[in-house]
This record gives C-alpha cells, sequence and structure tokens, in this order.
C-alpha cells in the first residue's frame, strides 16, 4: 500500500496528559504527532484524536489539544476507538487508509489497528509516534500489528507518500516547514 493524503486520515490515539509522563518517550511521541498534524493540515488530511475515559486519564496534552479543530476529538471508554461505533461513524470515518499515532502502544493502538484492519480499512502506524509505558510491550505490539497487515512506516514515509511527488507548492512548503 501507498499513503494517498486524499484516500487518508491521522488518527491520533489517547495522547492524554495524566498518562504521558509514564510513557517511555512520551514528549518525543508528542513531537511526532505534532509533526504529523502539521503536514495532514498543510496537505489537507483529515485529522481525528481519541481521549480514553477523560475523566481519570485527562485530557489531551496541550501540545496535541491545541492543534485540533472543533470536531475532531472523540471520547472512548472502550480499548479499541473502533468498538463504540463512533470513530468509523465519523464524517471521515469512511476514509480508506488510516494513519495511526498515540498510546498506549500495547492496549488502546494495537485494538484500534486490528478493529480497524478487521473492517477493511488499511493501516499504516507511525513507529516513531507510538509507544507504551515499556519499550518492550510497544516492540511487541508493532510486530503483532505488521503480522496483522499494518504498516509500519516513519512520519517521513508518511510525509512522501502524501505528497507523491515534487515540484509542487505543497512540497516546497512541506520541504521548508517540516522535512529538516
Amino acid at each position: 500500500m501507498t499513503l494517498n493524503a486524499k484516500q487518508s486520515i491521522l488518527l491520533i490515539v489517547d495522547l492524554q496528559e495524566r498518562l504521558l509522563p509514564a510513557i517511555d518517550g512520551g514528549q518525543a511521541i508528542i513531537n511526532q504527532t505534532a509533526w504529523l498534524i502539521g503536514v495532514a493540515r498543510e496537505l489537507g488530511v483529515p485529522v481525528i484524536a481519541t481521549e480514553q475515559y477523560p475523566l481519570g486519564l485527562g485530557s489531551s496534552a496541550p501540545q496535541i489539544a491545541d492543534l485540533l479543530l472543533p470536531g475532531e476529538l472523540v471520547e472512548k471508554t472502550h480499548f479499541s476507538a473502533v468498538a463504540e461505533g463512533n470513530l468509523l461513524s465519523h464524517p471521515h470515518g469512511n476514509r480508506l487508509q488510516w494513519v495511526v499515532c498515540g498510546t498506549e502502544s500495547h492496549v488502546c493502538v494495537q485494538q484500534t489497528v486490528l478493529d480497524l484492519l478487521a473492517a477493511g480499512r488499511q493501516v499504516a502506524v507511525v513507529e516513531e509516534a507510538v509507544g507504551s509505558r515499556k519499550p518492550g510491550d510497544t516492540a511487541l505490539a508493532l510486530q503483532r500489528m505488521r503480522q496483522h497487515g499494518a504498516d509500519i512506516v516513519s512520519r517521513e514515509m508518511v510525509a512522501f507518500e502524501w505528497l507523491g511527488k515534487a515540484n509542487t507548492p505543497e512540497f516546497r512548503t512541506v520541504l521548508k516547514d517540516f522535512i529538516r
């Protein structure tokens, strides 16, 4: 699968302020995700973010929440963001390709990815933008998601596939603002 901006959606799973201090590399995951949001915005790729039981885990980290637009946040109580039905029924939920980042890799991210795959979606998980409390759980989750058909990608792979070609105004902007 090659990612196409017109068919893709960026899904941010549970980057919540009370959970992030316990996540291995939590700040780096926030930074990578903010970068992905910026590229998605530049290329017109819709964004959805989830929050797992915000009453207990708090709201999305401010660095992410500040980048979200109205209607892009979905609250959930199931670990899988697909389980409650509101993700795929979202106005952009019918997109074929889902680029996924967030926490925790081995819980909410993995269950969401497996359910997206079962629902016939193509899924790319951004390796440097997912995490868990223990690095070993992240590694196992990435391995399992790959075994079930998810592509494991880097953020630059996503950006260049969404761009598709050079010598466009979008390419020049993304190159200048995001590719260093």
